[in-house]
Parts: structure tokens; C-alpha cells; sequence
């Protein structure tokens, strides 16, 4: 029997706090819905694109249980702003296993872009990174991310604990069906503290600062022979361009 931890969630209205104390806050449905400024509800009609993503052509572990797309926007002035689909691209120093790839993904489909939901997500995080660290435009990449258990085991951070080379990094939990493990590891990237815990309520997020905190996910498995798969929404914000404009 492997224990279970709890996520370590925070009321909404401790969540600047909580991120600038230990450089990463938890918050449940509900309260990711009020940053939202929408219903929890009005979440669900995001997630049916979770069903249609392309394989992950480029694991170089030869896996075959990760599925995504990937888009990329600008927040500025309180707007969210689609710009031209391009490359997701990572440092080595950052990333060792595929750090350094020019690496394409399938882009998001319009019914995700243009759900109202989705613009007042992205914005809601990206002003609670604003008042951690004001700037005038954040670079934003959105990932979906399906890792299922084709192979018998599925890995959400093949590149093992890892920072992701930004400002900020929000994991926000869809779904756990039919799995077990997927637990989630935050460290501190200057220390030995660290904390384990599982994200397991439908559109819960884990917020962090990027500079501050290593973290992972641990491999998943079917709870049973018909498989099951964990779906995540990923966003990350940089002030400084998206990665790898300047390399």
C-alpha cells in the first residue's frame, strides 16, 4: 500500500502569501475558479479537447504515452493574445533530455482558445504572478498534456525533477482515470525542504516560482487492465520573450 498525501491547498486569499513564503501555492477548484472570476463549471467545456490530442513525437525514450498540443500568447494590459503558432523550445541546462530541440506540437484547437473560460484562466494566473513580480507582458506557453498507460507505465516528467527555465509554472489538474502514482514532488532549488502530495480534484492548481522550486510528477500505471491516463493543463509565464528566442 503507497500512502497518499493530501494536497496541501490554500484558502484563494492566501495564495500570494503562501507562493512569496515558499515559492509555490496549491488551491482547489473552487478557489481557481474565483481567481478565475468564472464557475467551476464553466471549466467543463474545456475539457472534451483533452479526447483528441496527437501523440508526442518527440520522447526520446521511445515512449508512446504522452499526448499534447501547445500554444503560445501574450498578456498584456489585462488582454490575452494569441500569437503565431511556434516552437517549444527548452536549454539543456533546463531540460537535459530534450533540452535543445527545436520541437513542434500539434497547435490548440480554436474550441479551447476561444471558450471564454480559458482567456479568464490564463489571465487569473497571470495577474496572480503579477503581484508576486509586476511586469508589463508575460510570455505565455499553454500545454495540454494527456500521459496515459499504452506501455504499462506512463511518465508526466520523463526529464526527472526539473525547474522549467521561467517565471512562473502552473499545473493544473483535469483528470485521474483509472491510475495510480502520479504523485507530485516540489523542492526547494536552494535547500532540502521538500514536500510530496497528490493533486487529485478536477481543475485544481498548483502554482510555482519557477526560480525558487524543483518538481516532478512519479510515473502512473492502470489501476486495472483497461488502462487509464492523467490530464493536465500546463502554463508557463516569462517576462524576458518565450525561450528560446534569443538562442
Amino acid at each position: 500500500m503507497v500512502a497518499r498525501f493530501p494536497a496541501p491547498a490554500v484558502p484563494l486569499e492566501r495564495l500570494d502569501e503562501t507562493l512569496r513564503a515558499q515559492g509555490y501555492a496549491v488551491l482547489q477548484p473552487d478557489a481557481l475558479a474565483a481567481l478565475a472570476g468564472v464557475a467551476v463549471g464553466d471549466f467543463d467545456g474545456l475539457a472534451p479537447g483533452w479526447d483528441d490530442l496527437p501523440p508526442d513525437a518527440h520522447l526520446k525514450d521511445g515512449g508512446r504515452y504522452r499526448r499534447r498540443r501547445h500554444g503560445s500568447f501574450i498578456v498584456e494590459g489585462g488582454a490575452l493574445r494569441q500569437v503565431p503558432h511556434r516552437r517549444h523550445w527548452q536549454p539543456v541546462e533546463y531540460n537535459a533530455l530534450h533540452g535543445g530541440m527545436d520541437r513542434w506540437f500539434a497547435p490548440l484547437e480554436p474550441a479551447l482558445v476561444d471558450d471564454p473560460a480559458f482567456a479568464r484562466l490564463v489571465l487569473g494566473i497571470a495577474a496572480a504572478c503579477s503581484r508576486q513580480r509586476p511586469v508589463a507582458r508575460w510570455h505565455v506557453e499553454v500545454h495540454q498534456f494527456r500521459i496515459d498507460t499504452t506501455d504499462g507505465l506512463g511518465r508526466p516528467t520523463p526529464e526527472g525533477a526539473h525547474r522549467d527555465g521561467v517565471d512562473f509554472v502552473a499545473v493544473v489538474l483535469l483528470t485521474r482515470h483509472r491510475i495510480k502514482g502520479g504523485e507530485t514532488r516540489v523542492f526547494e532549488a536552494e535547500g532540502p525542504q521538500g514536500q510530496r502530495f497528490t493533486l487529485e480534484a478536477p481543475w485544481s492548481l498548483m502554482l510555482m516560482d519557477d526560480a525558487r522550486v524543483i518538481h516532478e510528477s512519479t510515473p502512473i500505471q492502470p489501476v486495472d487492465a483497461g488502462g487509464g491516463h492523467r490530464d493536465t493543463l500546463v502554463l508557463t509565464f516569462r517576462e524576458q520573450g518565450f525561450l528560446g528566442d534569443d538562442a
